[in-house]
């Protein structure tokens, strides 16, 4: 082989080098991948979310607010009595948690002086009740302003709380309430508001209120604590769901109302009362549709869901726990 063939022979060597290295180049490759790549692509951005939910459905009924207090169980009548004169405490004839009678002896104080002898002043009860206090014993000297015993008519209970000032507007004589005492697990009793104060105390910032037991009180005993709810309104007809469907957004309430099974609106509403759970909806929804419980996070108007689970409605008539 000459020179001249040898050299012709290199030169075709190295171009066909040249043209393999550049098919492997990138975005060269093969143009029938290229395709099916960029169809997969096309196919997934098409694809839209399935959002699995929960859903309930929008009942039309009643529905509560309430107002939760404590306060102590107080006899309706309690009375001080007094001696007629000063002296000294002879004699005792009661013990607290006896029942005594109007006008029957309690006590005895001896009015008597050094060198001046008297007999001993009865001290009569004001009223028929039951001895609750006893703030002196037998030596203790007295004045007219002394009080000897305290009596209580135990038959006449009532309730004594207070109100914070941000909720007195929501007080009314009248209103009902719901009354469980720690010395009854499970019972509750009926009270009513009989008295509100006319004024705010301006150290506590509190209004004090009176409520009087509706029905029987058998076992219940002044100076008990007691837990009160007192139901501030009682609403018939009014559209409600559970809380958990409404949720906020850029300051508004929305829920999302199932459309086709298969795809949610966005629907702005008006909320009203809401409590234990419940929520009151003043516009926006009709009783018997759809909303959705759960799920709801990711949510936008025309989004499209899969129901995984039916929820029983909220009952018609309302209760308090």
């Amino acid at each position: 082989m000459n020179r001249k063939t040898a050299g012709l022979l290199l030169m075709l060597f190295a171009l066909l080098i040249f043209v393999t290295g550049c098919d492997k180049l990138p975005g060269r490759g093969n143009k029938e991948n290229a395709t099916e790549a960029g169809s997969e692509k096309d196919a997934d951005e098409n694809t839209e979310t399935v959002f699995a939910v929960s859903v309930t459905e929008a009942v039309t009924g009643q529905i509560y607010n309430y107002l939760n207090v404590n306060g102590d169980v107080v006899s309706k009548t309690t009375v001080d009595t007094y001696p007629d004169v000063a002296g000294k405490v002879s004699r005792i004839l009661v013990a607290v948690g006896d029942t005594v009678r109007k006008n029957q002896v309690v006590a005895e104080v001896d009015p008597s002086k050094p060198g001046m002898n008297y007999a001993a002043s009865p001290v009569k009860a004001a009223i028929t009740g039951t001895i609750t206090s006893i703030p002196v014993e037998v030596g203790s000297m007295v004045s007219q302003q002394s009080p000897i015993v305290r009596i209580s008519r135990m038959d006449e209970l009532q309730i004594k709380t207070y109100v914070a000032e941000r909720f007195i507007s929501r007080m009314k004589l009248g209103q009902q309430a719901l009354v469980s005492l720690d010395a009854f697990p499970g019972k509750t009793f009926m009270a009513k508001v009989v008295e509100l104060s006319p004024m705010v105390d301006a150290s506590s910032r509190t209004m004090d209120l009176k409520l009087d037991f509706v029905g029987s009180t058998d076992g219940v005993r002044a100076g008990m604590f007691a837990k009160i709810k007192i139901i501030t309104e009682d609403k018939e007809g009014v559209v409600k769901i559970p809380s958990a469907a409404v949720i906020e957004r850029f300051g508004e309430d929305y829920v999302f109302v199932i459309k086709d099974e298969s795809s949610v609106e966005r629907r702005k509403v008006t909320a009203g009362i809401e409590i234990d759970g419940k929520q009151e909806i003043l516009e926006g929804l009709s009783g018997g549709e759809t909303t959705v419980i759960r799920g709801q996070t990711l949510l936008e108007d025309g989004s499209l869901v899969k129901v995984v689970q039916k929820v029983e409605p909220l009952p018609v008539k309302d209760s308090i726990d």
